[in-house]
């Protein structure tokens, strides 16, 4: 389990991305990736595309990145899941507060 980060050629955009499972012993990297940014973030990207399991913690998780980004207003999308974490988002109803593609 890992968590990387890296920017946009601008800096407007962070990307988040998760290696391996996505659960609770990942929270605190989680955080750091979006917590101690330097500059301001206009959208955040978590790629999941390295991701092969998800979990309620990790689904929380991405609540408190939505509402560090901005809560309603914010720009967070979620990309590249396999169908398994597709599939618990879609049931949880995800699509309606995170752009999923």
């Amino acid at each position: 389990m890992s968590v990387s980060t890296r920017r946009s050629d601008d800096g407007q955009v962070l990307m988040i991305q998760v290696h391996g499972r996505f659960d609770f012993s990942t929270h605190q990297a989680f955080r750091d990736a979006y917590e101690h940014s330097d500059a301001p973030v206009k959208e955040y990207v978590v790629d999941l595309t390295h991701t092969t399991y998800l979990d309620s913690s990790a689904l929380g998780m991405l609540l408190l990145l939505r509402d560090h980004a901005g809560g309603d207003v914010a720009s967070v999308v979620i990309e590249n899941c396999n169908a398994d974490v597709r599939r618990i988002l879609s049931i949880s109803n995800f699509e309606q507060l995170f752009s999923i593609r």
